[in-house]
């Protein structure tokens, strides 16, 4: 597959990853938990970067789940530590290639710093008209609907909205992914295949390609190797 990738049949606009596989590759390699991470990091580098330059419009990232608190405190602190470092680093360069940051998730667990450093990374790109890359941090699908339920409920509080408007559309306006277009191709690294509670309203018709290959290891040939098989496929969409 090359770059012109997009002229063939049913290109997907919108990818999502749950990029397994991390600790796993480093346990086997006898390294520490971070160091898969780190590895991790400098793949997503690169599938962001072929992302852009074969069309996709949409990359969205399972990058901390709400789950991973739970973690060992010194894997938490670890990460934390280089999605700082990923943030300094790789924004400008993000930036430069005309990629528009969107982060997806609750914020108010992320610490002050990291926070401004995602604040800044999204009003530094927002015009930015290329590939757009949305980190996944510290998000959960079902806290993300509790929290379109919430903001509905607010708004009918403050008789700003009519109960008998809540529609399909109307919960998808208040999910943290807005009026993007729903995931065309899901892909899970690491041999496991469930979803993690990662967009399970959004990947209601998503195709799902799974790869045993571990985060760390997986390849751009990979990546256009899950798009190959996805433009195999019918898409129903429960017809």
């Amino acid at each position: 597959m090359t770059t012109d990738t997009q002229h063939l049949k049913a290109f997907p606009k919108h990818i999502a990853i749950i990029m397994d596989g991390n600790r796993r590759w480093a346990r086997e390699k006898l390294l520490p938990s971070i160091a898969g991470h780190r590895k991790g990091a400098e793949t997503l580098r690169k599938i962001v970067e072929h992302a852009g330059q074969i069309g996709l419009k949409y990359l969205t990232v399972y990058a901390f789940s709400s789950e991973n608190w739970d973690r060992p405190i010194y894997e938490v602190t670890g990460v934390m530590a280089l999605l700082k470092t990923y943030l300094k680093k790789e924004v400008p360069y993000l930036h430069k290639n005309n990629v528009k940051l969107k982060f997806l998730g609750e914020r108010s667990k992320l610490s002050p710093n990291i926070l401004t450093l995602m604040d800044d990374a999204e009003k530094l790109t927002e015009n930015n008209t290329g590939l757009v890359f949305c980190p996944a941090l510290n998000y959960g699908s079902l806290e993300e609907l509790a929290i379109a339920v919430r903001t509905i409920g607010h708004k009918i509080i403050e008789n700003k909205l009519d109960p008998s408007s809540i529609s399909q559309e109307l919960i998808t306006q208040h999910l943290f992914t807005g009026n993007m277009p729903n995931p065309d191709l899901l892909i899970r690294t690491g041999g496991e295949k469930r979803l993690s509670n990662f967009l399970l309203l959004q990947l209601a018709y998503a195709e799902f390609v799974f790869s045993d290959i571990y985060w760390p290891d997986y390849t751009i040939d990979e990546l256009n190797n899950a798009i190959q098989e996805y433009q195999k496929r019918e898409r129903r969409f429960g017809t």
